[in-house]
Order: structure tokens, then C-alpha cells, then sequence
């Protein structure tokens, strides 16, 4: 979820991706790549390669309308069940 969404501000390549979720939270490195490559076989992402001055050309990942659909239900989901546990945390009965 948190890829697509920050792929839903703006393209982005891999690493780029990393340091962003990793400034808010610890994730490998390791862990992004496998998960770009099942998004980009699900037809949630589109990728492209683009030149870069520090370097070889970067593989940019780009948020596909299947991706956005994708991306729009996992916030459903999530906010349902941020909702849900702070239901029970503060102790209501209607979950």
C-alpha cells in the first residue's frame, strides 16, 4: 500500500522509493524489489528507464489505472481497520 501510494504522488525509482519509506518507518531494501516486479506483473505498475547524470539510467516505476483502483481499495481496508482497532482501544462496543 504505501508504494502505490507514493507512486500515486509520482514516479519513482527503487532506491528512491526505499529511502522514502524508510524515513518513516524500517523496511530492506531487499523487500521493495520482489514487490515492484509482482505489482508490475499485476499490471499495477508500468516502468521505464530513464537517463540519469549520476549514473546508469534508473528504471522508474509508474502507478497504471489498475494500480490506482488497487492502491484507492487497500486505503479502504486500512482506514476500516484503523477504525476498527481504535474501537477497541478506547473501548466502544460498535466495531
Amino acid at each position: 500500500m504505501c508504494v502505490l501510494v507514493l507512486l500515486g504522488e509520482k514516479d519513482r525509482y527503487g532506491y528512491e522509493l526505499v529511502q522514502d519509506i524508510s524515513a518513516r518507518f524500517e523496511i530492506s531494501e531487499g523487500s521493495i524489489y520482489p514487490l515492484l516486479r509482482r505489482l508490475r506483473d499485476e499490471g499495477c505498475v508500468s516502468t521505464y528507464l530513464q537517463e540519469s547524470a549520476e549514473g546508469p539510467a534508473r528504471k522508474y516505476y509508474s502507478l497504471t489505472d489498475h494500480g490506482k483502483k488497487y492502491r484507492d481499495s487497500l486505503v479502504l481496508e486500512w482506514q476500516e481497520f484503523i477504525k476498527a482497532v481504535n474501537s477497541l482501544i478506547e473501548g466502544e462496543e460498535n466495531a
